[in-house]
């Protein structure tokens, strides 16, 4: 994996929008239906809007009707980290860019194919490559 991406608050503030700020460096949730990306449906990769690094192919995007950015799986298991987040009365998984430490999303159990997994990520957390 390529070095840690390590930038102070203030240079995440000058670097980013103020909703992929809330989004990424605040573990904020865009509303469903407003974010970039939900209704993508052209072949490309999706990488962090932070630090660049690959995260999702639109191979593995599906339409899960829930207005976020959903895929079966990461393109590579290394570039994301997986936390606990009891936040909101609930237990959930957080999706986190291992490079950067931005918050991307949640995972379920809830999504299609083999693995059954469902990554919903803000797609304010997400730069788009055709």
């Amino acid at each position: 994996m390529a070095e840690k991406a390590q930038k102070s608050d203030a240079e995440w503030r000058e670097r980013l929008t103020p909703e992929q700020y809330e989004m990424t460096r605040k573990a904020g949730t865009e509303p469903a239906f407003t974010g970039p990306h939900w209704d993508e449906k052209g072949e490309g990769t999706y990488r962090c809007v932070c630090c660049g690094v690959e995260l999702f192919s639109s191979d593995t995007k599906f339409d899960s009707g829930t207005g976020w950015p959903s895929f079966t799986e990461p393109v590579n298991l290394e570039q994301v980290e997986l936390r606990p987040d009891n936040s909101l009365f609930t237990r959930r998984t957080k999706v986190v860019c291992k490079r950067c430490d931005a918050h991307l999303g949640h995972v379920f159990d809830d999504g299609p194919g083999p693995t059954g997994q469902r990554y919903c990520i803000n797609g304010c957390a997400l730069s788009f490559d055709r």
